[in-house]
């Protein structure tokens, strides 16, 4: 488990973050009327959230590791 989260800290890292900011996003701006799919509840808000944030911790992690394996400090 200790394995999983050092490998792929960052990708949970914004995943958490972008759950957290997909709920707030729907307290602080959210949809007035309720027929927004996304907006109109929390967990569809903090969902979307996480995905974007998966993907973005995704992107950077590949990114790090690319630039460690061209420097030759692959795992």
């Amino acid at each position: 488990m200790g394995n999983i989260i050092r490998k792929k800290g960052i990708v949970i890292l914004f995943a958490v973050l972008g759950a957290i900011g997909g709920f707030l996003y729907w307290k602080f701006v959210g949809c007035q009327s309720g027929t927004c799919t996304i907006k109109s509840v929390w967990y569809w808000s903090t969902l979307w959230g996480l995905a974007l944030g998966y993907l973005v911790g995704d992107l950077i992690h590949g990114i790090i590791q690319k630039s460690r394996k061209k420097k030759g400090d692959g795992e």
